[in-house]
């Protein structure tokens, strides 16, 4: 899976994976970050993402990733924003109002770049990534966010019954990229309604990791 199959998606207007509301899972779990408002809230591969605005809404700021330029045109069209774009390396960074995103590759990013961040919202990108990648996804969102804490929400199903994205990521390979820097709370397990596209039953699990003492 390369960049040109995420391009694809969003000229297509594929995109089954944007919600037309708020995601219900960090409606209800957001708070357990405990993050004070006006502080940085991370979105990585963030699309255009209703849930940018629920966050800016409650007074957070909201800092995102994103490959596809399209989604974001939309994104800040959308939100009613006009952006100040600058080129940082090889991502652009479109900003306003709170809202800095960076177009691009997210393994172009750093965490100079990114800036401080006090928390992590990922619900699209683990699961967008396939296996062979997940390890350096993980890697690198730890390293350009220093370790900030996350509400990680994932499927766990059976992969052969199709291809993904979203893929598959088991209980056990959360604790294989995680449990060595934070610990571990699981927050919820729920049975994804219908199964996954249709094609089989899968869960949808969210994650609590904040570092403890060590």
């Amino acid at each position: 899976m390369n960049s040109s199959f995420w391009h694809q998606r969003w000229e297509n207007n594929e995109i089954g994976f944007h919600e037309g509301k708020p995601n219900q899972l960090l409606v209800k779990y957001f708070h357990e970050l405990s993050v004070a408002k006006g502080r940085w809230i991370f979105v990585p591969l963030c699309g255009k993402t209703l849930d940018i605005s629920w966050l800016l809404s409650r007074g957070y700021r909201v800092a995102g990733a994103e490959l596809s330029q399209l989604a974001i045109e939309q994104l800040f069209m959308e939100l009613g924003m006009q952006p100040e774009i600058e080129t940082v390396g090889n991502v652009e960074h479109w900003s306003a109002n709170n809202l800095d995103i960076f177009v691009g590759d997210i393994f172009a990013m750093s965490g100079k770049m990114l800036g401080p961040i006090d928390a992590v919202y990922d619900r699209a990108a683990l699961v967008a990534f396939p296996e062979d990648l997940r390890n350096r996804y993980a890697a690198h969102l730890m390293e350009m966010t220093g370790k900030a804490p996350q509400l990680l929400i994932c499927y766990d199903y059976d992969q052969s019954l199709m291809e993904g994205p979203p893929f598959s990521v088991s209980n056990d390979e959360v604790h294989r990229h995680y449990a060595a820097t934070y610990d571990l709370t699981p927050l919820a397990s729920t049975e994804v309604s219908g199964g996954l596209k249709g094609k089989g039953p899968a869960r949808e699990n969210v994650w609590l990791l904040k570092r403890g003492e060590r």
